[in-house]
């Protein structure tokens, strides 16, 4: 390729300012470590917001089968035909994807640019003719490596539209999205999505099992520079470091957000006409607070947009938790729900004071991602504030905590013995649970109602315990409810709450 055909690729990339800037070719390489990222963040909020320009429109009128009707060639992958224990597809802008990245590699301290490169991608004869000038590049990329076939590199992980991305463990399939931060998530002004402009990608020595990837970050009133360390796995883990710079003063601000879809379960069956008897990424958020308490809230589609803060200091870790784990649980051979990750946050260091936040929000189809969490500080932080996180995403399976789990809840109709509804708890089969029902002690609580005694029994199906109780809404539109079960004064279960609505 010519040194003028590379440097066109680049002005597509790029756009003509940021060609300007370039130091050279754009197979020329500069010196490179994380502190450049940080530099180039802090840089980008000393000056004003500037929105970076779209790609061309008949690109962004693309229909979903348009943009589907091009792919990757995955044999063409970066790194691909090398001894380099990963490799790396990337995606095209358009459709949802208004705006390019700029990816670069890394290799011995230097950086280059990767070009955007069109020819890398096969089509259908249903693609349609799109113009090759203007401001082109990829949307994202995806990361293979070797996994439990040897000699052949699987997915695991996607980074793609704004500050997204999301992993797998082995045998699980796409399900909940991380975010590098939200911000405004469910304020009346409307959300801010910043969005990870560029990367830079580490090159992997051969049987290396992480891969580094680094990312700049930028919105109106926050950049930041991002890095990832990925080990794949049963697992897959993620260690993130960033560095944030505050525009603007940051007055909602999400840490390690994690987003999800929860539509209907056994609590909200009756609402939609549906063969299948659950429909959901996730069903429940879990939280580890600061005093070593574990709390389990069922998730919800509520008829309005609901936002609930679970008050901590110091949390040691949440996420959102798949527990429905069989086929038989949602009775669909398509999209394998039973195989969708867990997403657990770690902080590796002291968040202050604040509170775990659970935006649950209306929806009508599983397309739409409903569900968000995160950490919110209790005080905003300053514009001109320098923040550093320094947290683990665990992709996969669920922490091991001590406690039994709630398996499931479902809730209905209270059919005899008098007006109200009856919620069940299903606890999972665990040591702490042996043995007579009668030695356990069970403890109901709402500040809205009085709930009747529980009754406890053994389901012979789970081997664990089911805790049912009854309650009269009246005309009450909401009631909190906390449940626990104790042996000899001590926690046998996990803090089950729940919030009924009408």
């Amino acid at each position: 390729m010519s040194f003028f055909t590379r440097r066109t690729f680049l002005a597509a990339a790029l756009g003509s300012t940021a060609l300007a800037a370039l130091p050279g070719t754009a197979s020329e390489a500069v010196p490179f470590t994380r502190d450049i990222v940080v530099a180039k963040a802090r840089a980008l909020a000393a000056a004003d917001y500037a929105e970076r320009p779209t790609v061309p429109k008949d690109w962004l009128d693309q229909s979903y089968d348009d943009y589907k009707a091009r792919w990757f060639r995955t044999k063409d992958a970066l790194w691909a035909g090398t001894d380099r224990s990963y490799n790396v597809d990337f995606f095209l802008p358009g459709l949802y994807f208004p705006r390019a990245i700029q990816i670069n590699t890394v290799a011995n301290g230097l950086s280059a640019r990767v070009p955007f490169d069109l020819s890398l991608f096969d089509k259908s004869d249903k693609a349609p003719d799109l113009t090759t000038e203007g401001d082109l590049g990829y949307s994202g990329l995806r990361l293979r490596t070797e996994q439990s076939e040897p000699g052949k590199k699987t997915e695991f992980c996607v980074f793609q539209g704004a500050s997204y991305f999301r992993a797998i463990g082995t045998g699980n399939a796409y399900g909940q999205s991380a975010r590098g931060l939200a911000l405004k998530t469910a304020d009346p002004e409307g959300e801010e999505f910043p969005e990870f402009i560029e990367f830079w990608l580490e090159a992997p020595a051969p049987g290396q099992r992480h891969v580094v990837v680094h990312a700049l970050m930028d919105s109106p009133s926050v950049t930041g520079a991002y890095r990832f360390t990925i080990t794949p796995g049963s697992s897959a883990v993620m260690d993130v470091e960033a560095t944030l710079f505050a525009r603007e003063d940051l007055t909602h601000a999400g840490l390690a957000p994690l987003t999800s879809m929860f539509l209907f379960d056994a609590k909200n069956r009756h609402d939609f006409d549906d063969f299948r008897p659950a429909v959901h990424d996730t069903d429940g958020l879990l939280v580890q607070n600061g005093n070593g308490e574990t709390l389990w809230r069922p998730l919800s589609n509520p008829k309005r947009l609901q936002v609930s803060s679970f008050v901590d200091e110091n949390p040691r870790g949440f996420g959102l938790m798949q527990r429905a784990r069989k086929l038989s649980d949602f009775n669909d051979l398509e999209a394998f729900y039973h195989k969708r990750p867990c997403l657990w946050v770690e902080p590796k260091q002291d968040w202050g004071k604040g509170a775990v936040t659970l935006v649950e929000i209306p929806a009508d189809k599983e397309i739409y991602d409903n569900i968000v969490a995160y950490w919110r500080p209790r005080e905003p932080y300053a514009k001109g504030s320098e923040i550093r996180l320094d947290y683990r995403l665990t992709w996969g399976s669920e922490p091991s905590l001590p406690l039994p789990r709630v398996l499931s809840t479902a809730e209905g109709a209270r059919i005899f013995g008098g007006p109200g509804r009856i919620i069940t708890i299903d606890f999972d089969s665990h040591p702490l649970l042996d043995g007579d029902p009668e030695d356990l002690d069970v403890h109901i609580h709402s500040p809205h109602v009085a709930a009747s005694d529980g009754v406890l029994q053994r389901n012979p199906e789970t081997g664990g315990m089911r805790l049912a109780f009854y309650f009269d809404p009246e005309d009450r539109d909401h009631i909190e409810f906390r449940a626990q079960l104790r042996k000899d004064g001590n926690p046998a279960s996990e803090v089950w709450l729940y919030r009924w609505t009408a």
